[in-house]
């Protein structure tokens, strides 16, 4: 019996690498979504007996998602794919009802296994190699046409999800996540992309460079001044705040999202990246003094923002990956198994 599945993901290279993650051998009938509302359509329509949703997504996120399919009654077998991998994220989905959480980007072997564990698969008595894959049909919505920054938005999706998971289990916190924000960009469009920061604050900034395999870059983390204090009560710091204690408390956060996610995309592109020293940009400076300020270190760059926020915390930091223009050539081919 054919059976039909949906792939929900605002990503077509996270819907790419789900479909061809699927066995070989598994009768079934495939349809695409976009964001939430398109996969509650599709599961009205039928489409959707299992469900591989999403969690970071515009317009309707899998959250959102997963209370609509329960509070609508709507028949659908939920497993969540994500590059969030908090423990408290897999907490609220199975809360939510899902049937299972697996990471980005995940197996054959460890999907199939997931599938035979909830009796949605079995294996075909025929050996894969000997035997033709049963052609999968599909029904509505598309992969979509992949282009670079799409691949290079999936990776840091996964990299930004490693980071926040350390920063999780080291604060006891769940980190909100954003879908990373991917642009070539000038030097004065820099403080543009800044684009969840108020002008009449002030922010302190570390910067870190990175290289390897023909890659380099920088890794900026702008923290709002205003997060400090929290900060501090949740790392159980007693004393005054001052300066030092500030530098203190932004190197110890950006040791752990700066290495992190540039840890995370290097294993994606299959290099190390060597890391250079932090250095401190500024403190209590608004972000266009910031940016000014350091205006020759960068010239055209391809940037990845990402915002981690903290939730019920008054703690909101950016962090930006500039990879210089030299690096594009390189980084291109190292996304190019992404683009296959």
């Amino acid at each position: 019996m054919t059976i039909p599945v949906l792939i929900c993901d605002d990503s077509s290279v996270a819907r790419k690498q789900m479909a061809r993650t699927l066995p070989d051998d598994w009768d079934i009938e495939i349809s695409f979504a976009k964001h939430g509302e398109e996969a509650l359509a599709a599961i009205k329509e039928g489409l959707g007996d299992i469900l591989f949703l999403d969690l970071n997504m515009p317009v309707m996120d899998g959250y959102e998602t997963l209370e609509n399919i329960s509070k609508q009654n709507l028949s659908t077998m939920v497993i969540v794919v994500s590059g969030d991998i908090q423990p408290e994220a897999h907490k609220r989905v199975k809360d939510l009802g899902a049937i299972e959480f697996i990471k980005k980007p995940t197996s054959k072997e460890a999907l199939s296994e997931l599938l035979v564990k909830f009796g949605l698969y079995r294996p075909s008595d025929t050996p894969t190699t000997d035997a033709p894959p049963v052609e999968k049909t599909v029904i509505k919505g598309e992969i979509g046409k992949i282009e670079y920054r799409d691949c290079i938005q999936e990776i840091a999706n996964v990299a930004m999800g490693q980071a926040a998971d350390l920063l999780a289990r080291l604060l006891n916190v769940f980190v909100k996540l954003p879908i990373p924000n991917v642009n070539i960009l000038e030097v004065s469009e820099l403080e543009m992309a800044l684009s969840q920061t108020d002008g009449s604050s002030t922010y302190s900034a570390v910067c870190q460079g990175f290289i390897g395999s023909g890659i380099c870059g920088e890794a900026l983390l702008i923290f709002s001044d205003s997060s400090f204090e929290d900060i501090a009560k949740l790392l159980k710091y007693k004393g005054e705040l001052n300066r030092m204690v500030e530098l203190e408390l932004l190197m110890e956060v950006a040791s752990i999202l700066v290495g992190a996610c540039t840890n995370g995309i290097a294993q994606q592109l299959d290099t190390n990246f060597s890391q250079g020293h932090p250095v401190v940009l500024g403190q209590h400076v608004q972000v266009s003094n910031l940016i000014k300020a350091n205006s020759k270190r960068w010239k055209k760059t391809l940037a990845i923002e990402i915002t981690y926020e903290i939730e019920n915390y008054n703690i909101s930091c950016d962090l930006l990956l500039l990879f210089t223009e030299d690096s594009l050539d390189n980084l291109n081919k190292r996304l190019s198994y992404l683009m296959d």
